[in-house]
């Protein structure tokens, strides 16, 4: 019977990141460890469980029965596990040398971590943040407990951890300053025979995307990119449009010559979500950190709310 005194927890961790990739030189890169020390590792896990893990078919390895019935209850207690390293009985961001990870667009990151990251280096200075753009592995990190914080629109979170709004934000449309098809305004027939400038973020629509096809309002896209920032610098000096965050709009219209027009289209606010790991909810750090981020949050409210 294998003996818990006798178990290198650390593997737990190996078998998470391997059922994961169900790949030994993914697994390896993820964990920052040789190929070689990956495939020692599921080495003793195999002697450790008495089991293959992975069993090789073809050239892929496939999960065995075994676990994928433990790979649930596995992450599950490394969540917890890191959570219990994470929180202190107290937080002093003044002495705090903790690393925040935080999966966020570049929108939010450009309108509102950016901001708090500059009151922070006086009231955190030790702390640090790695940040990441969001994509479908996010709640897959969010589950593990891999990342601190997670922003995505409410259509996008995770159905099993805690989360809370952080703003309602409304869209518009950027044109060009110049641009002399909406001098008077922005009707339904001009946006719809412009050119637009649209946004993959992951290959993913964008909220704004979606509700457009949704409700059957064809744009004729003449450049798409993977950013949000870089989006408004492709309108400048041409008839494009572009449908973005007004927070952005105005950001970026301080920037560049950029016309902000309402969308003639009645696109609801996207529900902005702050989102975290369930184990976290006593955790002082993260408390600390989500109250900043309310507080930048409210302030950051654009000129024409």
């Amino acid at each position: 019977m294998m003996r818990l005194d006798n178990f290198d927890l650390n593997l737990l961790v190996a078998f998470d990141v391997l059922m994961q990739e169900q790949n030994v030189t993914r697994a390896a890169h993820r964990l920052h460890v040789t190929q070689s020390a990956m495939s020692a590792s599921l080495k003793r896990l195999r002697e450790s469980f008495q089991d293959d893990i992975l069993a090789q078919h073809g050239k892929r390895m496939i999960p065995t029965p075994f676990a994928l019935t433990m790979q649930g209850e596995i992450a599950d207690k490394i969540a917890e596990l890191r959570a219990l390293i994470t929180r202190q009985g107290s937080f002093d961001p003044r002495r705090s040398e903790r690393r925040f990870r935080i999966a966020a667009s570049d929108y939010i990151t450009t309108v509102l971590l950016a901001p708090l990251l500059d009151t922070l280096e006086q009231d955190a200075p030790s702390a640090s943040f790695t940040f990441e753009l969001p994509g479908p592995e996010s709640q897959v990190a969010l589950g593990n407990g891999d990342l601190d914080l997670m922003f995505t629109p409410e259509f996008f979170l995770h159905p099993d951890h805690p989360h809370e709004l952080v703003f309602a934000e409304r869209h518009v449309t950027v044109a060009c300053a110049e641009n002399p098809r909406v001098a008077g305004g922005l009707s339904r027939a001009t946006f719809i025979d412009s050119g637009h400038v649209g946004v993959s973020v992951a290959r993913q629509h964008t909220f704004a995307d979606a509700w457009l096809m949704q409700n059957a309002v064809e744009r004729r896209i003449e450049v798409r990119v993977p950013s949000f920032i870089q989006a408004p610098f492709l309108v400048p000096g041409t008839q494009r449009l572009c449908v973005m965050h007004e927070r952005l709009a105005h950001d970026m219209a301080r920037r560049l010559p950029l016309k902000i027009l309402p969308v003639p289209f009645p696109i609801p606010p996207m529900r902005e979500m702050m989102q975290f790991h369930a184990t976290r909810k006593g955790d002082p750090g993260l408390s600390w950190l989500r109250a900043k981020i309310r507080e930048m949050a409210s302030r950051r409210t654009p000129p024409s709310a």
